[in-house]
């Protein structure tokens, strides 16, 4: 479905791999059962790996064949773009408006996912049949 495990708005200083091992801790804290997490390219190298090794999920990199040209959908980084795209109908998360605290920048991703939610939750054969149609 797409929904958020963990939410962590970090500097722009701090480099993925750098910040990969909180978020991996805080989503295994929220979601003890997890077991396999995919990330791009950007998430592969020790400090990535040893995040993993001891929150206990297995992180698989997705990366894009060596002899691709142009565009490609590439297997299970579609779901983390296409949650992207959900909140570019959020005015507040697009880069118009710019929060001074992270915390307030999470908060409103939270609550951009809590309205996807509850629109699903209340009118579920709408979303269901315009998820049927786009398949």
């Amino acid at each position: 479905m797409g929904l958020l495990l963990a939410v962590q708005v970090q500097a722009a200083s701090v480099q993925d791999p750098v910040g990969t091992p909180s978020v991996i801790a805080e989503a295994k804290r929220r979601a003890p059962h997890l077991r396999l997490l995919w990330g791009d390219g950007r998430y592969s190298g020790p400090t990535v790996d040893a995040a993993a090794r001891a929150a206990g999920p297995r992180v698989e990199v997705v990366k894009k064949p060596a002899d691709q040209k142009g565009f490609q959908v590439l297997p299970h980084r579609w779901v983390v773009e296409r949650t992207f795209g959900w909140f570019g109908k959020y005015r507040r998360l697009v880069g118009r408006d710019f929060e001074t605290n992270p915390r307030n920048s999470e908060t409103w991703i939270k609550l951009c996912m809590c309205n996807l939610l509850l629109r699903r939750l209340t009118s579920p054969l709408k979303w269901q049949q315009k998820n049927k149609n786009s398949t």
